[in-house]
């Protein structure tokens, strides 16, 4: 049986957009994540192809993922950051998975005037999230969109999650490097702080350590070193270090890198950066999968129109969960035994 892959063929239209990709042209790249976050069919299967061709291209950059409460200052991180790296000759994608914009069709990326020099930076390109859908949806599109920007040239792409919940794990899903932004004055903020999180966390960085915050910082700091201490981390081979840093002056921002830079020369040293990658992308695949068995579901009329009755009889008890699962299925044609 021939893999489905082998049959997957791009159109001349879709080769001189994998062609621009490679060659790094900013707005064709931008065309091609914009077929990516289509929903018309016809763009959905352009943009599988246009991805797969382009797959021998992708895997070298640097991917780091970043998250912290409203506030923290990631923009201005990700600008301060961002800013270093294109110094140093990086070429840099920031990518945002935004779970505001399921609910509400906006993007908090959507004001690049907070990232105001990176937006001005030609080694540099800031991407929003998808506007609409699931979040496993806005996630995978950002994966996509991910491969599309290296094989585009650049060698750090920079996921921001700007939510809290799922999407911190959707991105550290993605990344080789999770930072947890924090606030100075560990107090209120060490209790609130979501264990999953820290788990997830390859390093945590206390930001906005100037002026009359610098103590409240260190103290910050000597409270999360505490708190890492009783949780397991992901690596056997990492201890998440801890480090202050301020964003607006750029102190403690090279320290960071150097440790991302530490973190990536270990792991690759005993192949785990590759058995991270090799099971994200397995789990990917299976997201994209339920992503599409949802499409399906909604864009078959007929079962459509039954399923508000189904999810009457659930929500009335007269219906168990179980049986109402093999009616959608039957009605998809992959019933269950």
């Amino acid at each position: 049986m021939k893999a489905v892959h082998d049959s997957v063929r791009l159109s001349p239209e879709g080769q001189k957009l994998a062609a621009g990709v490679r060659a790094g042209e900013r707005a064709t790249l931008a065309r091609a994540i914009t077929l990516i976050e289509s929903k018309r069919a016809d763009h959905q299967k352009t943009a599988r192809a246009l991805v797969q061709s382009l797959l021998p291209a992708t895997g070298k950059a640097v991917r780091v993922g970043i998250t912290g409460a409203p506030g923290v200052g990631k923009s201005t991180m990700i600008d301060t950051l961002g800013t270093l790296l294109t110094g140093k000759g990086h070429k840099v994608a920031v990518l945002a998975i935004d779970p505001s914009s399921v609910r509400t069709g906006g993007s908090i990326l959507g004001d690049k005037t907070r990232m105001a020099r990176l937006a001005n930076d030609d080694n540099a390109f800031i991407r929003p999230s998808p506007a609409a859908g699931t979040l496993g949806g806005v996630a995978a599109k950002t994966r996509e969109t991910m491969l599309v920007c290296e094989a585009a040239g650049y060698d750090v792409v920079l996921v921001e999650t700007v939510g809290i919940g799922q999407s911190e794990t959707a991105v550290a899903d993605m990344t080789d490097f999770f930072l947890a932004l924090m606030l100075p004055g560990a107090g209120d903020e060490l209790q609130g702080i979501k264990k999953g999180v820290v788990e997830l966390a390859d390093m945590i960085a206390v930001n906005k350590a100037d002026g009359d915050n610098v103590t409240r910082a260190r103290q910050a700091a000597a409270e999360y070193r505490a708190a890492l201490h009783i949780l397991t981390a992901r690596s056997p081979t990492w201890t998440p270090p801890v480090l202050t840093c301020s964003a607006s002056t750029g102190d403690g921002v090279e320290a960071l890198w150097a440790n991302v830079l530490d973190h990536r020369k270990k792991l690759i040293a005993t192949g785990e950066i590759a058995a991270r990658r090799r099971e994200q992308q397995v789990k990917w695949m299976w997201s994209m999968f339920d992503d599409h068995l949802r499409e399906r579901i909604h864009s078959d009329r007929a079962l459509r129109s039954r399923l508000p009755r189904i999810e009457g009889d659930v929500a009335a008890g007269t219906l168990s969960p179980a049986v109402a699962v093999d009616e959608i299925a039957q009605a998809l044609g992959v019933a269950r035994d």
